[in-house]
């Protein structure tokens, strides 16, 4: 089912990465050297997908004026490093289209100003590099990002833990198994704080009795 971006901020935006990685059975989790480029950094939307060749930031520009409001623009730059793809410029730009936030296999810049403008970034890496802008790539195809298939359509979350992609065919039931799930946990640590231990709630196996505890050499 196609969900309104709004929609999509407001189901998943309280949730965490890892929630949502373990309510998806597991998958979604993006490369975690993929990081927010400034501390607080928090992207929740719906993509937009963009391959650019490495050290060519075009197609952003033209993801920036092709993006609609609530979008969160997911671009692969090959993983390439020694260029900022990304500054206070496209910043700017994007948040007068209303644009969610950025992720980026690859390097950004001008982190000071895009942290002061509040506009979330993820990314590899951070360099001063100028980019070309004479190089075609792609729009709304399905690209690789940090080891995850990405689908235009597709959901984002992400914070200071990692990123999480969600399957837009999947949103539905993801989105019921972590309600499931962080009311578990939830009573889950209201019993952990009765005096229950992670053992208990959890089934673990209990230490094995090596008979080591409390022996002493014979003299």
């Amino acid at each position: 089912m196609k969900l309104d971006n709004e929609v999509v901020v407001d189901r998943f935006l309280d949730f965490d990465p890892a929630t949502l990685y373990e309510a998806a059975g597991h998958r979604g989790m993006v490369d975690p050297t993929i990081r927010p480029a400034w501390p607080g950094a928090r992207l929740c939307g719906v993509v937009a997908t963009v391959e650019c060749p490495p050290g060519d930031n075009l197609m952003l520009h033209h993801a920036v004026a092709a993006a609609g409001p609530g979008t969160v623009i997911v671009a692969n730059l090959g993983s390439y490093l020694l260029t900022g793809a990304w500054g206070e410029i496209l910043t700017v730009a994007a948040q007068a289209a209303g644009v969610a936030g950025l992720a980026v296999d690859g390097a950004v810049r001008d982190i000071g100003a895009i942290a002061e403008h509040e506009f979330p970034v993820f990314s590899r890496g951070l360099a001063i590099g100028a980019c070309t802008k004479d190089r075609m790539g792609k729009l709304g195809t399905t690209i690789q990002f940090g080891g995850v298939t990405v689908r235009s359509g597709d959901i984002i979350v992400g914070d200071a833990d990692g990123l999480v992609i969600i399957e837009q065919d999947r949103a539905d039931a993801i989105y019921e198994a972590a309600l499931g799930r962080r009311q578990k946990e939830a009573e889950m640590m209201a019993k952990l704080r009765q005096g229950k231990t992670t053992i208990e709630l959890l089934g673990l196996p209990p230490l094995k009795d090596t008979g080591v505890a409390g022996r002493g050499k014979s003299r």
